[in-house]
């Protein structure tokens, strides 16, 4: 019975929160298979994000998807009445809804509809979502409130929250600065469509985590000072 509430106790402080040195492992395993993910494509098949944009965002996304969501839903709310299956089963939900609302606002943003730039912006959007919406389909699930509160209000509580707010508004703020140069008339082959959106969105994704990882560490110290 003890050994019981023991379990609960310590599944439920798992779910719930993190450290500013957990947090940085997090990064830093994303962040390595995001790098094994341009190493394949280069390595393997001799191409890179300009020369076929396709295929790189391809795999980018597939190798990155599935190590997000083995960490993330290692930290989903209420664990005792969540298993960590079901976390998985609607971070793939939350991978395909994700990328549906990331194409659309592409679309109505001005991103190319033909043929030859569909797959292009497939595949962008599924790693946008990756970014932006996965994290927090592991962690919230369908938690209106939560979703709420945290992209809306921008009220974040504890570090994990602040790990899916922070690179997931740096993904957007990226993208969007990245493609400042698409209209330009410099001819160069990295303004189409979405080879600067994908590199500012990957920045700017980043920028985000060590903005985040800063500011975790800022607030333990501040609240630290407070204690003191």
């Amino acid at each position: 019975m003890k050994e019981g509430k023991k379990k609960k106790k310590t599944e439920t402080s798992i779910g719930e929160s993190i450290s500013a040195l957990g947090a940085f492992f997090v990064y830093l395993i994303t962040g390595l298979f995001l790098a094994v993910g341009f190493w394949v494509v280069g390595e393997k098949y001799s191409v890179d994000l300009i020369s076929d944009p396709s295929l790189t965002l391809r795999l980018l996304w597939i190798i990155e998807f599935p190590i997000v969501v083995i960490i993330y839903s290692l930290f989903r709310r209420n664990p005792e009445k969540c298993s960590y299956f079901r976390a998985v089963g609607r971070s793939i939900l939350g991978l395909i809804s994700g990328a549906i609302i990331n194409a659309l606002g592409a679309v109505s943003l001005g991103a190319p509809i033909g043929l030859q730039s569909l797959p292009k912006t497939i595949h962008w959007s599924f790693l946008m979502s990756v970014f932006t919406v996965v994290p927090a389909t592991a962690v919230f699930g369908a938690s209106w409130t939560n979703w709420h509160r945290v992209f809306a209000s921008l009220k974040p509580t504890g570090n994990i929250e602040y790990m899916i707010l922070i690179p997931a508004y740096g993904a957007i703020i990226g993208g969007w600065f990245g493609a400042w140069p698409m209209p330009l008339d410099w001819e160069r082959p990295w303004q189409e469509w979405p080879i600067c959106v994908c590199y500012g969105a990957i920045g700017g994704y980043i920028v985000g985590q060590i903005v985040s990882l800063s500011l975790m560490i800022f607030l333990r110290k501040h609240k630290n000072l407070k204690l003191a």
